[in-house]
């Protein structure tokens, strides 16, 4: 059994990695009396709603866990080494790291051992004595532990910056059948409990800037996509739920890795990271681009287009709404343009109050030329001779994609590798 704390580390590090939301944005922790700051931070690399790249300690308390999910290698009946952190261990780990300036903040995750309620004080312990003993005012982003009292739900939000439990499965019939000893309510109900301590925090801060800081950073979640047969739109449409009834701050998706045997598992020789990343580019249009769920897919097309991102097939879908003319469009319409993204159309309204632009004009400004060309106009003129209708110009697109050298899809959605990727980071969809 290993017991040096280096030889635990590593473990306890590996066992983390299959969690992918551990994004930092939006704390403004204040650094007064004490070391760190949340507000520039957002050994794993994650990246700030911005684009900047950050360090964060992404660690398991400890990989035991009296749970069986299927799908987790650290589940109860799977055979790997079991080892544990101390909460003293994890504040003193944690410390060291940032004062060699490997880190600037800690993801705290964990197997839950004897109970919901045990597990989750353990955690607590950790960042307390982070937040007390070592005055440490670093980005802290905490697993909630599904069942717990919500009384440590609501302390674990006041020593973290965000909190999130994940939500995993996509319907309670997938969940009962891949982790039979959780239960939908049990993971539904602390982010209920967080999304309503939020709001009332925020009110309270309005009435009194003395009043202490709840997840300033938010919650999210994650799901795993491919485990399960849940269609896209049932994903999608599950996304847009959580975004509006519990104000979350991201969703995240992580591709089915085969990491262990289990007969209720499909067998897949490859994780579907295509798959992943256009859910990606789903979500964005949801948070950024006001889109709808049904907009993006219906029960004819419940699943996203492998070969095109969800902007580009909406719009093939109504190519009676194009060519749009730059200088009239709306600034909605002009995100409903595939190649215009939230900045370039920000760059368009506010360049055309000066004079008209002509479609030298929107390289300047950002927009994606080879995707917008077939569905704007400038000043009347079109970089297309002809229109297309959506089947030849589909075929004009795709050939287009796959002219370009293919890319390997990272399982981490946010190290971009390619220029979808890259255009969805930026804004240009």
């Amino acid at each position: 059994m290993a017991t040096d704390l280096m030889d635990r580390l590593k473990i306890l590090a590996d066992g983390a990695k299959y969690d992918v939301s551990c994004s930092s944005s939006g704390s403004s922790r204040s650094n007064s009396n004490g070391i760190g700051s949340a507000a520039s931070c957002g050994i794993c690399h994650s990246w700030t709603s911005d684009g900047r790249c950050v360090s964060l300690l992404k660690i398991l308390m400890t990989n035991r866990c009296i749970y069986d999910c299927a799908y987790c290698v650290n589940r109860r009946s799977n055979d790997v080494q079991r080892v544990a952190l101390s909460p003293a261990e994890v504040a003193e780990l944690t410390i060291g790291f940032y004062r060699r300036n490997y880190i600037e903040g800690l993801f705290l995750s964990t197997g839950v051992v004897r109970s919901a309620d045990y597990t989750m004080e353990l955690l607590i312990e950790a960042v307390r004595t982070l937040r007390e003993q070592y005055r440490f005012n670093g980005y802290i982003h905490l697993k909630l532990v599904p069942g717990a009292d919500p009384l440590l739900v609501q302390q674990a939000g006041l020593w973290a910056d965000r909190v999130s439990v994940n939500l995993e499965l996509p319907t309670r019939e997938s969940l009962q059948l891949l982790a039979p000893d959780k239960t939908r309510d049990s993971v539904v109900e602390p982010m209920r409990q967080v999304s309503n301590l939020i709001t009332t925090n925020r009110a309270e801060r309005k009435q009194s800037r003395k009043v202490a800081r709840f997840a300033p950073a938010g919650q999210s979640t994650q799901l795993i996509v491919g485990a399960t047969g849940e269609s896209d739109r049932q994903i999608v449409t599950l996304s847009e739920q959580l975004y509006q009834r519990l104000d979350l701050k991201r969703v995240y998706y992580s591709a089915f890795i085969p990491a262990v045997a289990d007969s209720r598992l499909p067998a897949r020789p490859e994780a579907p990271l295509k798959r992943e990343h256009r859910l990606y580019q789903a979500d964005w249009l949801l948070r950024y681009y006001g889109f709808s769920a049904h907009e993006l897919l219906d029960e004819g097309s419940p699943n996203l287009d492998s070969e095109l991102d969800p902007k580009t097939g909406w719009a093939l879908r109504h190519i009676e709404l194009f060519p749009v003319e730059i200088n009239r469009a709306s600034y909605e319409e002009l995100l409903r343009v595939p190649g215009v993204g939230v900045l370039s159309a920000q760059r368009i309204v506010r360049a055309r109050r000066q004079g008209h632009l002509g479609l030298d004009d929107l390289f300047r400004l950002g927009v994606v030329m080879k995707r917008a060309r077939y569905f704007i106009t400038a000043r009347g003129r079109s970089l297309e001779a002809a229109a297309l209708d959506s089947s030849s110009l589909r075929s004009r697109l795709i050939d287009r994609t796959m002219s370009r050298k293919p890319q390997q899809l990272s399982l981490d959605f946010s190290n971009p590798v390619d220029d979808e990727t890259r255009s969805l980071i930026t804004g240009e969809l």
